[in-house]
């Protein structure tokens, strides 16, 4: 029984349970049957023209990037990580793309809200960024300076031993962080650090295939899972939450296995020990978005881009509230804090996942395109991201969130 337990669990480890309850949550919601939500999809239509705004904005040719960590590196039209690799001698497409997984998956670790005071001053341009640009361009600074490397001669790495004692005074002062410059969730961050530090020491076997252990290891370990050079993407969401898994902090577990970004509902129906589960894993698979192009780079050919699914965070969700597709039930909800295993929060996340679904195939049906030619990570990018964020700013002079989340740095 503990075994089927065990498998029953493991496959909310997946994008497809993600979908899966999502859009159970959706369609409850479409029922009248959630406590803290109306949906109204005739609203629809306008999300998919804000988002098709934005996104001829920003790419005019209609070339759109993946939604990845890889587009908050870009300065000023500088690619600064593209700079940095083009100039380093690599002993092969490997070992670059080692170095860009370490330098993901600490940045994506590294990157929950940043509050909306902080800001993150740049050595090159001299210009203040704040939130998830600025954190980036703050990791990349830390990577690149050696900041997580055991060897001064090698900077472009992460090793476990390092991160594992990573001080959070050394956290601190690499992003500028102060009283006058306050940083959310510091500590947070810190842990996770040391956690993944832990984990990746601890399992040799797939963090150090080829080299000592650092997180980049997983890279090896994906690529011998492909067949003929092909790698879905799905599989890379499976082993992020498997081998990363253990360094979330202590939520749900359940047959001994931690299910990361997943929190329970009660009108979630299943026939199983899974039964009241929502997996959302939104760090998760901004993660795997991220590790598409290193894998990419090295000469793999990575298919299944749409298994993954849109990412719960607050401005996709942000977008659904402010242009009213979803309706608080009480008003009053909007000024209050929530926390992040709320129902209120669950509901929004969940619902938010399944409405990037069905925003994609209405842009894609303006747009003349197909899911292959216009992958749900591109349209993230294009896109929903930047729509709910324009609209939130559009709404409120700080840009803030239609709803206050109660976040400990590791789930936003």
């Amino acid at each position: 029984m503990a075994d089927a337990t065990e498998q029953q669990t493991r496959s909310l480890l997946s994008a497809a349970a993600v979908r899966a309850r999502a859009g159970q949550m959706l369609d409850i919601g479409l029922h009248d049957g959630l406590t803290h939500f109306t949906i109204d999809l005739d609203r629809m239509d306008g999300v998919a023209d804000a988002v098709l705004a934005v996104t001829r904005k920003a790419y005019p040719t209609a070339e759109i990037p993946f939604h990845a960590r890889w587009r908050h590196f870009v300065l000023g039209g500088v690619d600064r990580w593209a700079q940095l690799a083009d100039a380093a001698s690599w002993q092969n497409r490997a070992a670059r793309a080692r170095a860009e997984f370490d330098l993901a998956i600490v940045s994506v670790l590294l990157d929950a809200g940043a509050g909306a005071r902080w800001r993150y001053r740049d050595a090159v341009t001299g210009e203040s960024i704040g939130r998830s640009e600025g954190l980036a361009i703050a990791s990349l600074d830390m990577f690149a300076g050696g900041l997580f490397s055991a060897d001064t001669r090698a900077p472009f790495r992460v090793d476990a031993g390092v991160i594992e004692t990573l001080p959070l005074a050394a956290l601190n002062s690499a992003f500028q962080a102060s009283d006058a410059n306050p940083l959310l969730g510091l500590e947070g961050r810190t842990d996770l650090l040391r956690r993944l530090g832990k984990q990746v020491a601890a399992r040799a076997d797939v963090f150090g295939m080829h080299d000592t252990p650092r997180p980049g290891g997983l890279f090896d370990h994906i690529a011998a899972q492909a067949t003929n050079g092909a790698i879905p993407a799905p599989a890379i969401l499976s082993a992020v939450l498997n081998q990363l898994g253990p360094i979330w902090p202590s939520r749900l577990e359940l047959a001994g296995v931690p299910l990361g970004d997943c929190w329970r509902h009660p009108a979630i129906k299943a026939d199983d020990a899974t039964a009241g589960l929502v997996p959302l894993h939104k760090l998760s698979q901004w993660l795997s978005y991220s590790l598409i192009e290193p894998l990419q780079r090295a000469g793999f050919e990575v298919i299944d881009i749409d298994g993954l699914t849109g990412l719960a965070e607050y401005r996709n969700g942000g977008l659904f509230v402010d242009h009213e597709v979803l309706r608080l039930r009480d008003a009053e909800d909007a000024g209050r804090a929530h926390a992040v295993d709320s129902l209120l929060v669950v509901e929004w996340r969940a619902l938010t996942v399944a409405l990037l679904d069905r925003v994609a195939e209405l842009v894609r049906a303006k747009l003349g395109r197909t899911p292959q030619s216009l992958p749900l990570a591109s349209i993230l990018e294009g896109g929903t991201w930047a729509a709910g964020r324009a609209i939130a700013f559009a709404r409120r002079p700080d840009g803030s969130p239609p709803l206050k989340v109660i976040s400990d740095g590791t789930v936003f």
